[in-house]
């Protein structure tokens, strides 16, 4: 108890209040003990100092014993007192006061009168008539304390409430234990011992409002750092949309731009605090145009030599307006190098390489791109593929080649091009409804079909004023580079514009591209009562359509008719879209959504033989024919030093790009098990000679030399549209495969460094719009 009382004076955790209580409460406690052992060992001495010490020993455990009780009562009031509940402590508290005073009185009185206990003539102390109400009153006080306790147990906590039950609890049974029992101090004992595990307890409880208190602290630190970001956020939101606002054809640019940064960055294995910060460089880059001219700016046609060099003067001016940021010097270096060029080309200080900041070059990228999809005052959105061109032309020149290959990755990946500006008045996600006048005056841009169930809701109503025919909506299915419909003969040529069939509400198709088209429709109603309702009222239509390689299904109802109309498509490769347009007709509550339900290969009926490309005899594999973006690959294959596999491909009629040709696909699984769940792809190599790694336990390196037989480009994708042979040759050594080939005129090799964890390699043949047949396997 006196090392108790130590450790509380030199505490720091807990109030001066508190620690005086504490500090009174364990000194009692030991003091208690010592008289305790003082009453025991001299009861029985003659002499004077026996005589005395006996006497103060028997009336300082007295007083203690009432003492202690009344120190817990007082703690108890600091900690009942110190919350929301009460603003003072509860009467009975006091009450127990009062009953301490009175015992404290009574105790004094005995001394005099021998109420509690005598002493015989052998200086032995002896209990009295009044000795059981000398422990009446440390009772009752703890009673009332435990009353209070009980009350109160949940707000406490689980520690300290249940020590201070305790408290109330085990003293009261041990002077219950100390009527029937002589020669033991049960209830000393029990009081000291639960004095001692007040403390511990308390300095538990204490470190546990620490901790919360510092919680709370850290809590209130994040909250702020929150706010500051969320402000940091606004403001830098409100500055790029005030940005954008000068261009009237640039909006959301800086918002995309700086989405695109992140994607890239991510991809490039950047940290979290890295892509945050290339965000926000690239949400501002541009944020110099508010010191040029909205005349300039907003200019028509084409720019003067000094208009243009006043133009080239936005990175700078950003780079003054955001240098002033000392926190975030990044910003500066986004606004002032987004335009610099890889090959040293670019403005304004014509840095070349690595010399860019490396964020400048990932905003550079993202820029270009987001520049290439978006409407201009003088070209509307370029196709992707077209872009994606670009970029291939501008590795190493215009763009870091890193990064390049990232976002050339990523529009691989985009077959429904989701990547551009989405703010085109017919937008299907953006508009809920389209007014028709003439036949095909304005159509939605289309939904793309796939194997998984496309629904589509809307209502239609005939305009006012028009009795024709012809005055409901029709749906057409078709294919082209941004997927909308034309009708200008060149913008259709431009954009390999491509329908199959349009079919209208009424179940009436029309065969365009499509090889065959079959309608099955059944009458709800009368065919009166429908035309009745397309002429008078609103009419709503659910249409249901799925796509399944080379067949659409397209199933319709209008409450009157139901339609089931199957179009047998001219190949399995080109996209399948369906858009929305009508004549003398408004379409609203358009709704479009994906149900989740997919189909299989015999879910839609064939009216057609399927167009295949690789009806010849096998190799020692089954032949593949891929008629989109890895849509399909050949059965695996284990890797092997010094394996050789050869091949034949050939690009798909439908082939128009450089990467319309074969991939070879490194991938392995974890634990051995073979499955998609572990499947691990490592490298994909493509034999235009791109290559890339796909799990952050590989690395892939691919050189490329143009033989003297490789001429240009479009030579290259003839020859693959003529069909070519092809051997690919595996060397593996420790955790490293090397493929190599040569290829319609270019020398390709492949270095995959990986995981020596992985015990198996294998490998596949894939690619797009190709035909791989005759595979052969050399070990």
């Amino acid at each position: 108890c006196g090392l108790l009382a130590l450790f509380i004076l030199i505490t720091k955790a807990i109030s001066k209040r508190r620690k005086w209580i504490m500090l009174s409460l364990e000194l009692s406690s030991m003091f208690l003990l010592i008289f305790d052992r003082f009453a025991y060992f001299f009861r029985g001495h003659a002499g004077p100092i026996g005589y005395w010490m006996v006497r103060i020993s028997n009336f300082a455990v007295y007083m203690f014993t009432i003492a202690i009780p009344l120190i817990f009562t007082i703690y108890l009031i600091d900690i009942v007192a110190d919350g929301e509940k009460y603003e003072k402590a509860p009467k009975r508290l006091r009450h127990s006061c009062y009953v301490a005073f009175i015992a404290f009185a009574v105790l004094i009185i005995s001394q005099f009168t021998g109420f509690y206990y005598t002493f015989d003539e052998f200086n032995c102390y002896q209990r009295s008539y009044g000795f059981m109400i000398s422990y009446i009153f440390p009772l009752g006080i703890l009673l009332i304390d435990l009353s209070v306790v009980i009350q109160n147990y949940r707000r406490l906590g689980r520690f300290l409430g249940l020590t201070l039950l305790l408290f109330s609890i085990v003293p009261t049974a041990a002077s219950v234990l100390q009527f029937f029992v002589y020669g033991i101090s049960f209830t000393e004992m029990s009081l000291v011992g639960m004095a001692m595990i007040t403390y511990i307890m308390s300095l538990v409880d204490t470190n546990d409002m620490i901790e919360q208190a510092n919680m709370r602290e850290i809590e209130h630190e994040r909250e702020e750092r929150r706010n500051i970001k969320l402000l940091f956020e606004q403001t830098a939101s409100a500055l790029a949309n005030a940005i954008d606002a000068k261009d009237k054809y640039t909006h959301g640019h800086s918002r995309r731009v700086a989405k695109y940064s992140e994607k890239i960055a991510h991809y490039a294995g950047k940290t979290d605090k890295e892509c945050e910060d290339i965000y926000f460089a690239a949400l501002l880059h541009d944020v110099g145009k508010i010191g040029i001219q909205d005349s300039i700016i907003n200019k028509e046609g084409k720019l003067t030599d000094e208009e243009y060099a006043i133009i080239k003067s936005h990175p700078v001016i950003g780079k003054q307006i955001l240098s002033s940021i000392s926190q975030s010097p990044y910003l500066s270096l986004g606004a002032n190098y987004h335009h610099e060029r890889y090959d040293g080309n670019g403005y304004p200080e014509g840095l070349k390489g690595e010399d860019i900041p490396d964020l400048a070059r990932i905003i550079a990228v993202a820029d270009a791109y987001d520049a290439m999809t978006s409407k201009r005052s003088y070209r509307d959105p370029i196709p992707q593929q077209i872009v994606r061109e670009e970029f291939v032309k501008g590795i190493g020149t215009q763009f870091d080649p890193v990064y390049a290959k990232i976002m050339i990755h990523f529009i691989d990946f985009d077959s429904e091009y989701q990547m551009k500006e989405r703010e085109d008045p017919y937008e299907i996600e953006a508009d809920t409804s389209l007014v028709c006048s003439r036949y095909r005056s304005s159509a939605t841009a289309g939904i793309l079909l796939t194997s998984t169930f496309t629904h589509i809701r809307l209502t239609t109503k005939m305009n006012d004023g028009f009795k024709e025919a012809n005055f409901i909506p029709t749906f057409i299915i078709f294919d082209s580079l941004d997927a909308r419909v034309y009708e200008d003969e060149k913008k259709r040529a431009d954009l390999l514009y491509f329908e199959y069939a349009t079919v209208r509400a009424d179940g009436v198709t029309e065969i365009k591209e499509a090889r065959n088209v079959k309608t099955d429709s059944k009458d709800l109603n009368s065919t009166a009562e429908e035309t009745k309702a397309f002429r008078n009222g609103a009419v709503t239509i659910e249409l249901d359509a799925v796509r399944f390689k080379d067949h659409a299904l397209i199933r319709m109802t209008n409450g009157y008719r139901s339609h089931e109309i199957i179009i047998a498509l001219t190949d399995s490769t080109r996209f399948a879209y369906i858009s929305l347009t009508g004549e003398h007709c408004t379409l609203t509550d358009i709704d479009v959504t994906k149900t989740g339900e997919e189909i299989g290969e015999d879910y839609i009926p064939r009216i057609s033989e399927e167009i295949s490309y690789i009806n010849v005899p096998a190799g020692d594999i089954p032949n593949v024919q891929v008629d989109g973006w890895r849509a399909a690959s050949s059965e695996k294959i284990q890797v092997t030093d010094g394996m050789k596999i050869s091949f034949h491909t050939m690009s798909l009629p439908t082939a128009r790009l450089i990467w319309h040709c074969p991939f070879a696909v490194l991938f392995t699984y974890d634990d051995g098990k073979e499955d998609d769940e572990h499947y691990r792809e490592l490298t994909v190599l493509r034999l235009d000679g791109e290559g890339w790694e796909e799990d952050e336990d590989a690395d892939n390196q691919v050189s490329i030399t143009k033989l003297d037989s490789f001429t240009d480009w479009n030579d290259w994708k003839l020859k693959n549209k003529s069909g070519l042979d092809c051997e690919l040759t595996y060397h593996t050594e420790n955790g490293k495969v090397i493929i190599e080939t040569q290829f319609c005129g270019l020398s390709i090799r492949s270095t995959t460094t990986y995981d020596e964890k992985f015990p198996v390699i294998y490998t596949c043949l894939t690619g797009d719009q190709c035909a791989i047949t005759n595979i052969r396997i050399k070990r």
